[in-house]
């Protein structure tokens, strides 16, 4: 087993109708920008009632048909704010708690000491999220998955990992194995992926690989480390 292996995101996707949510962040190959994609997928009715919407640097999630809407507690969050040289992106309103944590002069893991995952038994849904802070003209990230202890949800095991950024690796963490039900969560450290210099292309790895019917939403971004200049690219299922 090769444990240094840098995987293409694409087999790590495809052929798996539910990997939940996923979060990849890292540098791409020609050491000039960093970058992080996001997706939701949803089964149900109210989670694919959903697009994203951006907002100057920041993403929300938005019912596509409000009048559909059954349960707004957990589909409808930021999942991407920046505040000052970091950069946040979570599956859920723990975004905001890492932002206040911030502000307050905090840390993304002590932040993430004071949230738990989903309370969606029978699933207890991971809470994942990843931080990128700046400074110098690069950058180091964090990633972190908050996830029941057993099958009762009777507690919340944290792991939070830290990554010095390396031209073409990306970490890419998810909330799910695969289908199931309950759904299997993610077990591990973040997957080892590549990351190419285009964001056309990791774009379109990205979301050609999601299965087709639980698909919803991808937001991408590249940011170059030299100038600063921000590329993005967004792709909602519910808007032609």
């Amino acid at each position: 087993m090769n444990i240094y292996k840098i995987n293409d995101v694409k087999e790590l996707i495809e052929g798996n109708s539910y990997v939940g949510r996923g979060i990849v962040i890292g540098k791409s190959e020609d050491g000039e920008k960093a970058c992080f994609a996001y997706f939701i997928m949803g089964r149900s009715a109210n989670s694919r009632n959903r697009v994203f919407v951006e907002k100057g640097d920041e993403v929300t999630i938005y019912p596509f048909d409000e009048s559909k809407v059954e349960d707004p507690s957990l589909i409808i969050y930021s999942p991407i704010r920046k505040t000052g040289n970091h950069v946040i992106v979570t599956n859920g309103n723990q975004t905001d708690t890492v932002y206040d944590a911030l502000q307050a002069g905090g840390t993304f893991s002590g932040a993430l000491t004071t949230r738990e995952f989903e309370p969606d038994s029978p699933n207890f849904t991971p809470r994942i999220s990843g931080m990128l802070t700046f400074e110098n003209n690069d950058f180091t990230y964090e990633m972190s998955i908050l996830k029941s202890i057993d099958a009762e949800g009777s507690d919340c095991c944290r792991f939070t990992y830290s990554y010095p950024s390396k031209a073409g690796l990306g970490h890419f963490i998810h909330t799910y194995i695969c289908d199931g039900n309950p759904i299997p969560t993610f077990c591990g450290e973040p997957e080892r992926v590549a990351v190419p210099n285009c964001i056309d292309k990791f774009t379109s790895d990205i979301w050609n690989a999601l299965d087709e019917n639980n698909k919803i939403s991808l937001y991408v971004r590249y940011i170059d480390l030299k100038t600063g200049a921000v590329e993005n690219r967004m792709i909602n299922k519910n808007v032609k």
